[in-house]
């Protein structure tokens, strides 16, 4: 292991942070009026500008070195989902940088505000109830059949949360009827960049952040088939990205732990305490 470790630069940090709510704030306003027009594609590009700026900025200002590989594994044609790995509120700008006409998966939290849910609405964006249930599975369901038609790209965070860096969270089962209902290949995607900007954290570190697109999941696999192969292909290649070098924001010690976060405990006592009701009473009856 190497001596050399960049440090991260706190001023530096700020200047982006300061930059990533300015350009948001710009693009929401640009983004809110592009969404009067009819038609996706003036939206799509504002949404393809902005998170390309945002990817501009990881770069410039904090030197994060970024890297897109396995492009080679993308389906050539054809409706498909992506999978990726959630380390970090950069994971989607670069994700969203690569592809024109991406739809997408994002929970209620992000729609509390009206421009930002009109936004949504008008990318064709899945907006879905955290806390799960057969409701959500009913609307996801709907969502599916019509994007389907459109023939477009999906992406969904199997894990439904950010995970620190070297750990993980449970996978959740939606991506599975996603990819049940779709009847299409999902694409595994795995990434190191939480080592570069850990979750949400305002402290970013320089050095090289990858995004690799692995081999594709083919339709018709069962469950718990497909669940295995999805999280073994998403965390095995990303905790071999990790750079032992540079480690960032990285705790050696936390590689490999299936942690769960308060706000995921809590949506979970949320959903067991909405089914206790009526698994006590059929226990009784």
């Amino acid at each position: 292991m190497s001596d050399h470790h960049p440090k991260p630069g706190l001023i530096k940090s700020w200047v982006f942070h300061i930059l990533f709510y300015v350009v948001t704030a710009g693009f929401a306003i640009i983004c809110g009026l592009l969404a009067l027009i009819p038609g996706r594609k003036p939206m799509m590009t504002g949404l393809m500008a902005y998170t390309r700026s945002i990817k501009f900025l990881m770069t410039a200002i904090v030197d994060i070195e970024i890297e897109i590989t396995g492009k080679e594994n993308l389906p050539k044609s054809g409706a498909y989902i992506i999978a990726p790995k959630h380390q970090s509120y950069g994971d989607g700008f670069l994700l969203f940088s690569e592809f024109f006409d991406l739809s997408f998966v994002a929970g209620d939290a992000i729609a509390k505000f009206t421009i930002v849910k009109t936004i949504l609405r008008k990318a064709g964006a899945v907006v879905i109830d955290n806390c799960g249930g057969s409701d959500v599975q009913d609307q996801m369901r709907r969502e599916v059949a019509r994007i389907k038609t459109q023939n477009r790209v999906m992406f969904i965070y199997p894990e439904g949360h950010l995970s620190e860096v070297g750990t993980q969270h449970r996978y959740r089962k939606g991506v599975y009827h996603m990819y049940k209902d779709f009847n299409c290949p999902v694409v595994p995607a795995a990434t190191n960049l939480g080592q570069r900007w850990n979750q949400a954290d305002i402290m970013k570190y320089p050095g090289r952040a990858t995004l690799e697109f692995l081999e594709p999941i083919p339709p018709g696999l069962e469950k718990d088939e497909f669940m295995a192969r999805l999280e073994t292909a998403i965390e095995t290649r990303s905790r071999a990205l990790l750079d032992m070098d540079n480690l960032g924001a990285l705790n050696p010690d936390n590689i490999g732990l299936v942690k769960e976060n308060h706000v995921a405990r809590a949506k979970r006592e949320a959903r067991e305490a909405s089914v206790r009701p009526a698994l006590d009473q059929g226990a009784r009856s």
